[in-house]
Parts: structure tokens; C-alpha cells; sequence
């Protein structure tokens, strides 16, 4: 079955080679195995605890060997050692290995689990909430210093492992890959690894998932997600009424397909549901006009469309209209816009550099409000404010901006069959309408409109804005912008989204080559989806309809109950991830 498969997250956890390569592309291995898991919150056990241990436990190699240094005489004489901190539920299946670097003399050891506060001059499994595997008799102790026939002894060279299934609170072991079964029912929650020494010359390893394990913990894992999904899928609903639960479900498919504006589909899907649009199919495709220029780069045609179309909305919300200005300034920088396609010109600059014809004196005012302004009005010998002082700017390279920038063009809805007149720097056209009958359409995330996909007729980026009369429009726009800033400040106060949002943008004046800064995410084209949604989210409040439709506001409900699950202590939270059974 489809439902059986895992995904592909999921699959780069099981497989070994998978995770191999992971482990040297230095990714953290831990939040891969356990994604759920907020370590914010609750943090994974990573090593042992300096702090909770007895004395006669010696730490090293980052805490990760644990080494006997006691006398060793009697029972008295045993050490345990605790992690840093508990296994968190939202883990679903928590599992750690510990090798044997050495027996020593008798080879008294115990590996296993135990809660805050129980007795660490004891070994794992002898008192309340403590459970244990030794190695001298292969016995399992669980709050008894009488342990109960389990697996085999183990030795120098041996890798034990111990698994946590949070989901029915029970503990098994493996040794060297081999699974030994089921060694502990009705675990309590918020339970440490824990290991226990006794003898001289006792050495071990832990490995807390930093490292392949020897035991492939991935079909555990999978049985365990078929499983929850399995009884997600299945659970029993009540029908309150012949077809209740089949009439809201097209009611939500209804409203999920006008809000994000796919007409025709609603359309044949209201025809076959019987369902009644609560929005008529010339407001639907006002909207759909709007956004598909917002996700072309289009803004300032969006915006004049919008106040056009819905007058008095941008103006009754200075925020909305700031974040519509913030990102058409970034595609100006970025050569989508259509104000700087009006400029075509054969001499490419630096945008750095281009900034030198409208030096200014810096305006009075705090460091924040001069380097604003020094960005976008240039400094004294390309000099900027930072922290309180002057630095000079290092990124002064000419024909850096406009020439050899890699990837695509910065424009993914257009089709490279018409053109509309105007040419990158290599001559060649790059159409800038949007072509409603390609079939190769791309669905774009959060806004999710119905927008047509294709490339520039070259594969490398072209910044076809790249000339001076259309970086002189950019900069102009950009004082109107920062000066737009300063007023929204007077009038509202200060607005953190709204200062972080113009630093951000202006911040890519600071480099020769934006695409390739630390600020260049803003070009990607995908950036623009987020003021997709917010716009259209405003276009639907303002004819009195919701600003989300009720399909995503029950995942967003649903991913909230699989956090107050994790809170809640519940394993099973670890593979209800929304998501991947959406895809189901």
C-alpha cells in the first residue's frame, strides 16, 4: 500500500548510506532521527552528565567514555552516571548504544535507564525506577537487586544497545545488531540512559546517535509510523446525519480551491458537489490577475492593480502596502520589476558603485536611521555606520552585479515563445507576460495560484534590469521607500517586522554580487509567495470573507494538537507529523 511508504526524510534516517553521507555533510544526525523534538524545549541527551554522577565514575572524550575509578571491592563500590538530560516523548522510539572498550576485572556493568534523583552509587536496574542489563549474568533488574533470566553476558568489544518505545512505554535491548526482545513494560516517562560501573579497568562508549548505530532501529521506526497512521486513517467518525461529514468535507475543498483561486477546478468541482461560491468568479479572477503578477516579480503592476481594482484596501492597511514596496524594491534589485525594464542600456555597473552620483550627507538621527540612509543614498568614500563606526565597504568590484550572475533569471512565470520587447544584456528576449494555456504549470506553495512556469531562453541568470537609468529608478524608489518607513514610525511606532524588513532590503546594496549574500534569499523567487499570501489574505477580509480557508486552518489545528501531544508526554506525536500523512 501507498500509505506504507515512508518518506523521503524518513528513508534518509533508516538508510545507513543515507545517513552515512548526512554524517559528512556534518548534519546533526540527532534531529534527523528524532524531528519532531523540540530542543528549545526539551533537549535530546547527547552526553553523560558531569554533575550527575557518583564519584567513582570518571568522564572523557566529551563526555561520551565513562571509565571506572573506584575500589571495586563490594556492591557498595558501584557507580552510575546519568545523561545531561531526559528522553524526550516527542522521541516516539529513543535509542542509544554503548560499546565495551573493556570489562576489567570482573566486568560488572549494567546499561540501561532511570529517573531523576535515583541513588547513582547503585547500579542501573536495583532500585524504584530504575531498570537495567548487566553484563556478568545477562540478567535484566528492574527496582530489585534480583534480576530476572534475559539475554546473554556480554564483554570487551561488545556493543549493547537499549531502546525506549514511548508509544507503549516499554524498553528492549539488542546486542552487537541482534534485538533481544522486550525487557520492561509500563516505563514510567522522563526516564535518563544511564550505565553503571563496578570493578577497576571498566571502560565504555556511548554513542547517543552522533554515529550510524550498529542496530538499524529504521523498521522499528517504520512499523511504528504505518501504525499510527494506520489508526489515524482509521479511526471511527460518527456521521450526526446521512452525508454530514461528505457535505462539510466539499465545502472545505470548495473554499480551499476559490481562495487560492483555481476557477476552472472549482468550478467543475462545484458542478459535481452542488456546492455555492460565497465569492463570484469575477472577484476570483480579479485576485488570481493580482497574484500572478506578485509571483512574477511584477509588483508595481500589482499594487496599481490592486488600489485599481479595490480602492482604499493598501490604503487602510500602511503595513500591507510597506511590505508590497519592501519587495517590489527587491525585485527592482533583482531586474523583475517592471519599472526597471522601461531602461535599457548597454552600460552595466556595479550597483555599489552607481550609488556614488547620489551621495548625501548623513541625516541627523540614531546608527540605525544613518545606515538605512546610507544605504540607499550612498556614503562618504562607500562608507558605512556599523555598530557606531565607520567601515569601509570591501565589496567594490565593477560589472560584479549585472555580469555572470549563475542560476535562472530571477523570473519563473513566463513563457520563452513571446516576448514583450525587452532584452537581457546577451540580446536575447525574456518574455515578461504570463502564458495561461502552457501546460507546464507550477502550483506555488502558500499562495497556491494557478501560474504558469518556464524558463528565459538561457539558463544563466541575466539581470535584465541591470542598467543606469534602471538603477537610478531603483534608488529613487528606494529614498520614497525609506522615507515611507519614517512616516509609518511617526504615525504607528515602531514596528519591529517593519525595520528588519527594510534592512534587509536595502542590506543587498552592500554587495557587488546580492545573489550571492548573505541577504540574497530575498531574491529567490519563492520569497515572494509570503506577500502573495498576506495580500490575498487582505483582498478576501475586505469582501467579508475568511482569511484563511477552513482546509488549512484544520491542519493548522491539527499540527497544534501533535505539539500539546508531545507536551502531554504521548510518543505517538513523533510520527502523527501532518505532513507526511497529508500526503497519504
Amino acid at each position: 500500500m501507498t500509505m506504507m511508504a515512508a518518506t523521503s526524510e524518513e528513508r534518509s534516517v533508516m538508510d545507513p548510506s543515507r545517513t552515512n553521507s548526512v554524517q559528512n555533510q556534518s548534519v546533526d544526525r540527532l534531529k534527523m532521527l528524532y524531528p519532531m523534538v523540540n530542543e528549545d524545549e526539551t533537549p535530546l541527551p547527547r552526553s553523560w552528565s558531569p554533575k550527575d554522577k557518583y564519584n567513582y565514575i570518571g568522564l572523557s572524550q566529551n563526555n561520551l567514555r565513562v571509565h571506572y575509578k573506584g575500589y571495586g571491592k563490594t556492591h557498595k563500590d558501584a557507580a552510575s552516571v546519568r545523561t545531561t538530560h531526559p528522553i524526550p516523548a516527542a522521541c516516539g522510539l529513543y535509542y542509544f548504544e554503548v560499546k565495551i572498550v573493556s570489562k576489567g576485572r570482573d566486568g560488572y556493568m549494567g546499561i540501561g535507564l532511570s529517573a531523576h534523583g535515583v541513588n547513582v552509587n547503585r547500579l542501573p536496574g536495583w532500585d524504584k525506577h530504575s531498570y537495567g542489563y548487566h553484563g556478568d549474568d545477562g540478567n535484566s533488574f528492574c527496582a530489585s537487586g534480583t534480576g530476572q533470566p534475559y539475554g546473554p553476558t556480554f564483554t570487551t568489544g561488545d556493543v549493547i544497545g537499549c531502546g525506549v518505545n514511548l508509544v507503549d512505554n516499554t524498553a528492549f535491548y539488542t546486542k552487537n545488531g541482534h534485538h533481544l526482545g522486550i525487557a520492561f513494560t509500563d516505563l514510567p516517562p522522563n526516564l535518563y540512559p544511564t550505565v553503571g560501573l563496578q570493578t577497576p579497568g571498566e571502560v565504555v562508549d556511548a554513542n547517543f546517535g552522533q554515529q550510524p548505530f550498529v542496530f538499524d532501529i529504521g523498521d522499528m521506526m517504520n512499523e511504528l509510523r504505518v501504525r499510527t497512521r494506520l489508526q489515524i486513517i482509521n479511526y471511527p467518525t460518527p456521521d450526526h446525519g446521512q452525508g454530514h461529514w461528505q457535505a462539510v468535507l466539499h465545502k472545505m475543498v470548495s473554499t480551499y480551491l476559490v481562495h487560492h483561486g483555481y476557477c476552472a477546478t472549482a468550478e467543475a468541482f462545484a458542478s459535481s458537489t452542488g456546492q455555492v461560491f460565497e465569492e463570484d468568479l469575477n472577484s476570483i479572477k480579479n485576485r488570481q490577475k493580482i497574484l500572478k503578477l506578485v509571483l512574477a516579480g511584477r509588483m508595481g503592476e500589482a499594487i496599481e492593480l490592486t488600489s485599481r481594482l479595490y480602492p482604499g484596501l493598501l490604503e487602510r492597511d500602511p503595513n500591507l502596502l510597506f511590505a508590497l514596496k519592501c519587495r517590489q524594491f527587491v525585485e527592482m534589485v533583482n531586474g523583475s520589476d517592471s519599472e526597471v525594464y522601461l531602461s535599457n542600456s548597454e552600460n552595466q555597473t556595479s550597483v555599489i558603485q552607481s550609488t556614488k552620483a547620489y551621495t548625501k550627507s548623513s541625516t541627523n538621527g540614531n546608527v540605525e536611521d544613518m545606515n538605512l540612509n546610507n544605504a540607499i543614498n550612498g556614503a562618504p568614500e562607500q562608507q558605512q555606520f556599523i555598530n557606531g563606526q565607520i567601515e569601509d565597504d570591501v565589496e567594490m568590484e565593477e560589472n560584479t552585479v549585472i555580469n555572470g550572475v549563475k542560476n535562472t533569471n530571477g523570473y519563473q512565470n513566463g513563457n520563452q515563445n513571446n516576448t514583450n520587447g525587452y532584452k537581457c544584456q546577451n540580446g536575447e528576449d525574456v518574455d515578461m507576460e504570463i502564458d495561461t494555456t502552457n501546460h507546464n504549470q507550477q502550483q506555488n506553495g502558500n499562495c497556491g495560484m494557478n501560474v504558469d512556469c518556464s524558463t528565459a531562453k538561457s539558463s544563466k541568470k541575466q539581470l535584465c534590469g541591470g542598467n543606469k537609468q534602471a538603477i537610478e529608478k531603483m534608488l529613487e524608489f528606494g529614498r520614497q521607500l525609506y522615507a515611507q518607513s519614517l512616516l509609518l514610525r511617526q504615525q504607528h511606532g515602531k514596528n519591529e517586522a517593519n525595520k528588519k524588513m527594510i534592512q534587509d532590503a536595502f542590506s543587498l546594496l552592500a554587495y557587488s554580487n546580492p545573489w550571492n549574500s548573505p541577504v540574497g534569499w530575498q531574491l529567490d523567487p519563492q520569497q515572494r509567495e509570503t506577500v502573495c499570501a498576506r495580500l490575498n489574505s487582505a483582498i478576501l477580509e475586505s469582501s467579508n470573507l475568511p482569511r484563511r480557508p477552513p482546509l488549512e486552518v484544520a491542519v493548522s489545528h491539527a499540527r497544534e494538537l501533535v505539539r500539546l501531544m508531545s507536551n502531554a508526554g504521548l510518543g505517538a506525536c513523533s510520527f502523527a507529523v501532518v505532513d507526511n500523512i497529508i500526503q497519504y
